[in-house]
């Protein structure tokens, strides 16, 4: 039997084992984001008790479940982060985890109850979580002195994949869901999380792998260097959780929204939860756009840092949800506007996600201690649990027992962009006193 590979070829071509992690990755990525964009439809129109009858959830609950659960899967890089690099080693903890998050797709699909949504939640969270910062720093693991050349372009068509499978499982699960029902809806995503496990584990042979550190990890971890930067980089991520608790709103409150209006697009009626997939389409058209156009553009005028791509990208964050409450103001009115409104919301909260998600993930790698790069993209990820824990928090604030909603219609949009604009502005007046460190 042959034996693990501990160290990278001396080769200036592309390492053996990187077909195996970009496949896992579109696939792994096709099956959690065609599971998260039935849940709130699910919640609200699906779900049964133990008699089989319909038990559905009022839309502030579905929302707040929604972003509890997203608030969770965020939370659990931190796990997988400690066990891969100070227990099991990457890949074991993928293989690990990945198994865990098969089990959470089919729990939901064999039971439509409120306890099959929690256990399989649940599992899926501490999969889908805790691999999240194992699968990307392996792939930086592959390579040696001699093919470094070529991480850049690896790292596009892994970006490639993760969009690509977003953007096909949008389409396609939403479909299955109206068509079939939950339990197919469900269980093609568990499938293609199978499918990404084992294409994952038939590049065991070809993969380096890097040994757990083990106890050095932690003293690393807790070293006066690791703490200075992490509470940095906390500052940052303060702000940054802000445009998270309004970014996956594009998972609940966006969908329910999109279900009132006028969906026909060149005579097809498109699905409420279908929308979605105008995100990752956009990203891979505008990531390109941006890197070649628009940021050359900008540098013209000023020096275009990290922290203004993301100051920039807070302020178009709070235009896009200003087009969102537009909308809703409208259909408050009883009007029906067309979704080429909520598409123009897309293009620009996209356009935010480039400038500061895709910037700040860039920003945390060079800020972070060589020995801590893993921990901190795990550390960068709690500013999407905090986000989506304060959104959670808000719909079940305003939830009412008869299934009305303290803060309704326009009013929650617009709550949420004036919570951005103030975001952005506080972001603007103390981003200038953090120093940029190469």
């Amino acid at each position: 039997m042959p034996s693990y590979k501990t160290q990278p070829d001396s080769s200036n071509t592309l390492p053996a084992g990187i077909p195996y992690i970009v496949g896992n990755e579109a696939a792994e990525r096709f099956s959690y984001y065609g599971m998260r964009a039935i849940l709130v439809v699910f919640m609200t129109q699906y779900l049964i008790n133990s008699s089989g009858q319909l038990d559905v959830m009022s839309e502030n609950e579905a929302q707040g479940y929604f972003h509890l659960f997203v608030s969770t899967v965020y939370f659990m890089p931190l796990f997988g982060a400690l066990l891969a690099d100070g227990l099991l080693g990457k890949y074991q903890t993928i293989i690990f985890l990945s198994l865990i998050y098969c089990l959470g797709h089919f729990a939901l699909a064999i039971d439509n109850t409120r306890m099959g949504l929690l256990i399989g939640q649940g599992l899926i969270a501490l999969g889908a979580g805790g691999i999240k910062p194992c699968v990307s720093a392996h792939i930086g693991d592959q390579f040696g002195i001699a093919n470094r050349h070529l991480m850049t372009k690896v790292f596009s068509w892994f970006y490639f994949a993760i969009n690509f499978g977003a953007f096909t499982a949008m389409l396609i699960i939403p479909w299955l869901l109206d068509h079939y029902g939950s339990t197919v809806a469900f269980a093609v995503p568990g499938l293609l999380m199978l499918l990404a496990t084992v294409t994952f584990w038939s590049g065991r042979y070809r993969f380096v792998h890097i040994q757990p550190a083990g106890i050095n990890f932690i003293k690393e971890m807790f070293s006066q260097v690791g703490l200075k930067s992490l509470g940095k980089l906390a500052s940052i991520y303060a702000f940054i959780a802000v445009f998270w608790a309004l970014f996956d709103q594009t998972g609940s409150s966006w969908i329910v929204q999109a279900q009132k209006m006028d969906r026909t697009v060149f005579g097809f009626e498109l699905l409420p939860s279908q929308i979605q997939a105008a995100n990752p389409l956009l990203i891979m058209l505008l990531v390109p756009l941006f890197s070649y156009l628009v940021y050359p553009f900008l540098n013209r005028f000023f020096v275009l840092t990290a922290l203004r791509k993301m100051t920039i990208g807070l302020f178009i964050t709070a235009i896009a949800f200003a087009i969102s409450s537009v909308i809703q103001m409208q259909l408050d009115a009883g009007l029906t506007p067309h979704i080429s409104l909520q598409l123009l919301a897309y293009v620009l909260l996209t356009s935010a996600e480039v400038m500061v998600s895709v910037t700040c993930l860039e920003f945390s790698y060079t800020q972070a201690p060589k020995t801590m790069k893993s921990f901190v993209m795990a550390f960068y990820f709690l500013s999407v649990a905090i986000g989506n824990l304060f959104t959670s928090a808000v719909n079940f604030f305003i939830h009412n027992d008869d299934g009305t909603s303290k803060l309704a219609g326009a009013d929650y949009f617009w709550f949420f962009t004036g919570l951005m604009l103030l975001t952005a502005v506080l972001f603007l007046l103390v981003s200038h006193r953090y120093r940029e460190d190469n």
